[in-house]
Formats: C-alpha cells, structure tokens, sequence
C-alpha cells in the first residue's frame, strides 16, 4: 500500500493519483434491468436458502447534527496500570460522539457494572456527568470501578470505529443471543480468573480479574493485589477483535483446520497491536528511548505486560518480534504459538517498511550515514518517525483488517490470508512504492508459510482472480438496482437484502456455476460417501473504501456456503465439511474475484481427517456416537486450556 503517490514521485498530483487508482472513476454503461424480480420460481428453499444473518440487525452510529460534538475525550491506559506514566502510560483519545445511558450504554456496546463474584453492582458510568465531561472522563485508576467501565467502551469503541472506517460499512455482531442483538455487552468483572474471552451464545466480551502471586511480579503490581485483565488495553482490542470477526465470518469461529483457530489469535494480536501503535505519545517515548529502534523498543511490540509477569512468566504474554531464525509455520503447533508466527511475519513486514520510510530521516540527520551520532535523538527527528511509525501502522491496521473481505468463508489458512492481504492491497493501491507487498511476501516466506495452487510467488500470482469461465454480470446486484437504507455504510433494509441475497443464490446454483462457486450436486456428495445441505447464502455486504490517495472503491462483497455431511464408515466416524465461495462483485455487477473452496475432493476430506486426528484437532473434537462433534466452542477452547489459566488465550 503506497503512503500517498505524491510523496513519492513528485511528478504525479495526490488528485491525480486518486483518479487512476479510482476503479469507478468511469461511468458505468447503463444496465438492462434484471431479467426477472426473485419469485417463487427462483429456487429459495429449493436450490438454495438465505441465512437469518443476512438480514441481522446492524447497529447505526449516532446521526450527528450541525453543533453536536465530533468526539467524547476519554482517558485511557496505553498498556495496563503496571506502565510508568512517564512512558505515556495514559492517553485522552477521542472515541466517536454518540449520546450514552449511564454504563455506558451506547449504539454498539453496553457496559455491565455487576461483579458476581462480589455479589455487588457497582454504580454505573455516567459519561454525561457534567463533571466527568469536564475532566474528560473518569481519572484512571485500577480502584474506580467507573474507570473500569469506561476503559472497556472507550478501547471497543475505537477499535470497531477502525473496523468500520477500514471495510467501509457498520459491522453486525455474530452473537447467537437474540435479545438486544445490535449490541456487545462489556462485562468488565464477569468473574475472578487471570482471563477474559468473547462469548459467542451471550453477545459479551467477559473480563476477569485475580489475585498476583505473593512475591514481586514487576513494578507498580502490588503482590496479592488484584489484577484486572479489563484495564490492559492489549486484552481489550484483542476480545473485541474476535467478536467483531466472528460478525464477518460466522465460520471462521468453527476450528476445521490447523490454521483456524490460530488465524483468530494472530489476527487479534495483529489489530491491538497496531491499535497500541495509534498512540503518538506513546510512539515517541518509546523511539526516544529505542533511539529511533522499532524492533528495540518492548513497550511497543509487547504485548500484556503486567498479565504476563502476573501469570509469573517473567515477560509479556506474547511479543510481535520474531527470534532469529524466526519459527516457521508448524501445522501441529498450539494455535497460539502458531498464531504468533502469523503476528510476527506481518510485523516484520511492518518493520521492513518502516525502515525504508524512516531511512531518509535518518540520512538527513546524520550527514548521509543513516547512523546517528551517540546521545539523545533530536526531538524533531523524533517527531518525524513516531508520525511515520503511526501512519503506518494505521495503514497496516486497515489492510488486515480489509483483507477479511477477500478471504474464503471457511476454513482460512495462512497462506490464503497471504493472498488475501496482497489482492486488498493490490485492489485499493495498485502502485506500491513502499513495497508493502514485497515486504509481505518476504515475511511469510521466511516461516515457510506458502498459498497453496500457485506456481510462483510474484504478486500477480498471488492475486485471487475473477471465475474461471466466463459468467454474465449479476444485473440484479449492479449498483444501478441496489437501493441502500439512507447510507451506503449502513447497508440496505432487510426485504433488499433478502432480494440481493436471492439474486445470488439463483445465479450461484445454476448447475453450470456450481463448481466455480465451490458448490456440489447431490449425486457429488454421494459420491463422495455423503449428503448435501442446500447452499445458504451467508451474507451481502456493501464495502466503500478510501485509499491513502484518495481514491475510492466501491463493491458487494457477498458469501455464499454448503454443507456437506460424510456418513460414518466401518472403523471411521462420520463428519462435517464446508464449502462455498467468497464473491466480490464490482458496480456493474461483474464478478471481480471469486474464492472457492470446495468441501469436493479427496485432498481436502483427507486434511480434514487428518487434523481431527491430530493432537491439535483433539483439543476441538472428539467422536460423539458414529461422528466427530465439537468439544466446545473455539473460544472456549482457546481460552481455557487444560488445567492452567490462561488470558487472551495464552496458554501458560
């Protein structure tokens, strides 16, 4: 992802930039009208279903007027309370404006004030307080309960502002709770464990604290003091990431392959990460101390301090940078080693483009040596590479994040994410003069994690492609025929959606489209030893994104899934695949990319076997009766490893 052009090559205009990495700059040429309105004749319920997720309620942000406030100032901790305020272990940062219930109570998250374990309810926040407004929020301190409260909305409330900025649209929830379904509940002292995880059947984010061990664990940890896993900013993002996840791909929660459940921690990680790397405060005391060294500086690129030394590992939980040599990609791994691998390779591309953006700062400020005499940096200098190492990490937050709408529905693997990471970029910045890709690609290289069905690793081979054959444009999903409930970011009422949800399903379950949707006949399935649920499609998505340009794209990202059911056989128990087709489909209602993967295929039965057999499948599935069913869910399985505590996941 380029920086801005301009900055770059001085001969090309921001505006001009824009417009040619624009892809709708041109006009459209003008569309028939669909064929035909979905009817009953359209093959709903009998070629095809539509899932309840399509039409899920999304909650809207607060509709600012002229005079209301842009922002509610709120103060933070950078890190968790065992971080010296020296070190700008405390942040005002502005959350988005909306009106809030004492809580706080807001669009998208409602924060709970009880503590079970105590059997209290703590007086809840009030936000609105006029003295509370005044000091900018409750003062921070691990005694306030109020603060506590605070702390969990302002962090989730910042990072889904990010989700939404970088996918173009409001986010829906994934929770299986039916009650108040637009909003994640806080439970910031749900129960007393050195833990905290997303809990898929409520709708809540469900915080613990404990009691650290009686000897000394760190600075500023009273031994036998409490520990809150809800004021350590690192926690919060990463729990608030899975949920928001599990919202953009319901399958991504179900552990069917080695890379499943790792892909859910690295990911997280790499989101609160960079959500640390927002703060500008706290960017330039770390580079101060580091002399301008990202990968010298651990207040940056730890994760968990005070947990970590709680938990008596005698460092943080888990750490952005790789050892020399790196570890590579290992299938049988603990998802959450595996995980870290993911982290570090995309930190390390991170690293390798802020050492090409900060190169020439450096050369400027010590005569052409890009070595900086001994002492303190200058505080201008300084300056010039926190801005750098913020914007940058703003950049990378944003394409992981976007790269979301670019993966397969089910069962992701590293090396798709790859390809997923290389075609978002690709597609919002065709330029990259910073060599974002290359640094990517490099990364993973480096850990052996490879895409599969590729014949090199050269950028253009690693861009997913439109379908193989040749398929007319989906008139009935051409932006011409879609109609939006107020903004585009909002999405389209439930009766559209369901309309543009049935185009798909008729389109994709056309016998001669089955294949390139990831899709099999009933005669396949049985082929294959098994049955075939009707293909459900899962969800329709408008996605509007500005790149660093300027530019704009605009698409519907759309995916569509199939169930297939493999019955039992002497000596091996029956089980589940799932198959289906990521489609993103562009104004014309052409199909841009398609991303299959289908339940099809002995390779794939295989691995699938394969890793419920394994020592890492095992912790997911076990053999109920004559099938493999899940244990619990992913989650818990996470975040509950046998016999130990464990916080955002890590076992210990």
């Amino acid at each position: 992802m380029a920086s801005g052009q301009a900055e770059h090559d001085s001969s090309t205009t921001q505006a001009a930039a824009a417009q040619a990495q624009s892809r709708d700059g041109a006009a459209a040429p003008r569309l028939p009208p669909p064929e035909s309105a979905p009817g009953e004749d359209d093959g709903l319920g009998v070629r095809f279903g539509v899932a309840a997720a399509v039409t899920r309620e999304v909650a809207r942000p607060f509709a600012r007027k002229s005079g209301d406030p842009l922002y509610r100032p709120l103060k933070v901790f950078t890190s968790d309370p065992a971080a010296s305020r020296m070190e700008a272990a405390v942040a005002q940062i502005n959350v988005p404006y909306e009106p809030l219930a004492p809580g706080p109570v807001g669009s998208f998250f409602k924060v709970s004030s009880d503590d079970p374990q105590q059997n209290v309810r703590y007086g809840a926040a009030d936000l609105n307080d006029s003295c509370v407004l005044m000091a900018g929020g409750y003062a921070p301190s691990p005694s306030e309960p109020r603060f506590h409260q605070q702390m969990v909305y302002a962090v989730c409330s910042s990072v889904y502002a990010v989700f939404r900025g970088a996918l173009g649209r409001h986010v829906a929830w994934g929770f299986r709770r039916a009650d108040d379904p637009a909003r994640l509940e806080l439970r910031p002292f749900a129960f007393k464990g050195a833990n905290a995880w997303y809990d898929k059947e409520e709708g809540a984010l469900c915080f613990g604290y404990d009691v650290a061990p009686l000897r000394s664990v760190g600075k500023r940890t009273l031994p036998g003091g409490y520990v809150f896993t809800c004021l350590s900013h690192d926690i919060i993002a990463h729990e608030v990431t899975h949920a928001l996840l599990d919202g953009l791909r319901a399958h991504f929660s179900s552990p069917t392959g080695p890379d499943v459940a790792a892909f859910h921690e690295g990911f997280a990680d790499m989101v609160a990460i960079f959500q640390r790397l927002s703060y500008r405060e706290l960017v330039k005391t770390a580079l101060r101390k580091a002399r301008g060294r990202l990968d010298q500086a651990p207040l940056l690129t730890d994760l968990a301090h005070q947990l970590g030394h709680a938990l008596e590992l005698e460092a943080a939980l888990r750490s952005a940078l790789s050892k020399e040599p790196p570890d590579g990609y290992d299938p049988d791994a603990e998802p959450h080693q595996l995980g870290q691998v993911l982290l570090c390779a995309v930190f390390e591309a991170y690293l390798v483009v802020f050492g090409r953006k900060a190169a020439p700062f450096l050369r400027l400020a010590s005569n052409g040596t890009g070595i900086c005499p001994p002492g303190d940096l200058p505080a201008d200098l300084v300056d010039l590479l926190a801005h750098a190492a913020s914007a940058l990490a703003g950049h990378f937050q944003s394409l992981v994040i976007r790269a979301i709408d670019y993966c397969p529905p089910v069962n992701v693997t590293f090396g798709e994410f790859l390809r997923a990471l290389v075609t978002a970029d690709y597609d919002l910045v065709p330029d990259d003069p910073w060599g974002y890709r290359e640094a990517l690609i490099d990364a993973f290289a480096r850990r052996d994690i490879y895409p599969r069905h590729v014949p090199t690793l050269a950028e253009d081979a690693l861009l997913w492609r439109p379908p193989r054959r040749a398929m007319p444009p989906l008139a009935g999903l051409a932006a011409a025929h879609l109609m939006f409930d107020g903004d585009v970011a909002a999405g389209a009422s439930p009766a559209e959606l369901t309309r543009q949800a049935r185009a798909l399903g008729e389109f994709a379950t056309r016998s001669q489209h089955l294949h390139e949707f990831g899709l099999v006949s009933q005669g396949e399935a049985a082929a294959l030893g098994g049955t075939a649920d009707l293909p459900m499609v899962e969800s329709v998505r408008s996605a509007r994104r500005a790149g660093p340009d300027g530019q704009i794209a605009c698409d519907l990202v759309a995916e569509i899934t199939q169930r297939v059911t493999i019955r039992p056989t002497p000596g091996e128990p029956g089980y589940t695949l799932v198959g289906g087709a990521t489609v993103i489909l562009d104004p014309k209602g052409e199909i841009r990319y398609l991303i299959s993967k289908s339940a099809a295929g002995s390779e794939r039965l295989q691995r699938r076997r394969d890793f419920m057999q394994s020592a890492q499948g095992r912790q997911f599935w076990q053999v109920d009766g004559a099938a493999y069913a899940e244990k619990t869910s992913l989650y818990a399985a996470l975040h509950l490893p046998a016999g130990t505590p464990a916080v955002m996941g890590a076992a210990t």
